[in-house]
């Protein structure tokens, strides 16, 4: 009776560390890196030092998004291979969009040149660490020096956005939003912080 007992216990053991080893285990934590980037993005595309990365839900679905300032030597090169948007909003609040013929824009600042924001919008459990994200987008000709994700208040809603204090001297601050199909741009004024 007693080896009855041991053996069961064994088992029992046995069917425990079977289980726990089964489960799934927590998504690694993608670290936020160049070779991410260029895994995400293409070889093209390298972090800068400095601005933060920033994590927050900019498309309202309760996943967890990523904001990474990057310099892209010609993003549209790796657009279809690593599939994202180039994407314009600054330009298109000015009425001219079209990113075949705004990526050719250049800055009049050889250290702004080519600077971008990445934007990777997350899908399930892993969000933005996702092998398949929900959405990417490279968004150019943003003049900023800063960014950060905070709240805005649209009519009758709030939505995260995208805060830029933009280069130049008046420290114009401005916001990108993700009205639900696309990101739209708009100045806020100057002065503010």
């Amino acid at each position: 009776m007693r080896s009855i007992r041991i053996v069961s216990s064994v088992l029992m053991v046995l069917l425990f560390a079977a289980i726990a080893s089964a489960a799934p285990q927590a998504p690694a934590t993608a670290a936020v890196d160049n070779d991410f980037i260029q895994k995400q993005f293409g070889s093209t595309c390298t972090m800068l030092q400095g601005p933060p990365v920033l994590k927050a839900d900019l498309d309202e679905d309760g996943i967890e998004d990523l904001v990474v300032a990057a310099r892209c030597t010609n993003p549209l090169i790796d657009q279809a291979e690593n599939n994202f948007r180039v994407i314009d909003p600054y330009n298109t609040f000015f009425g001219y969009g079209d990113t075949k013929i705004t990526t050719q824009f250049a800055s009049e600042d050889p250290l702004t040149r080519g600077v971008v924001l990445l934007v990777i919008h997350g899908v399930g459990p892993e969000a933005w660490r996702s092998a398949t994200p929900k959405a990417k987008f490279v968004i150019i000709n943003l003049p900023f020096k800063q960014i950060a994700v905070k709240k805005l208040a649209l009519r009758k809603k709030t939505v995260m956005a995208i805060y830029a204090e933009e280069t130049g001297g008046d420290k114009t601050i401005s916001v990108m939003y993700w009205d639900g199909k696309k990101y739209r741009y708009q100045p806020l004024g100057s002065g503010m912080e």
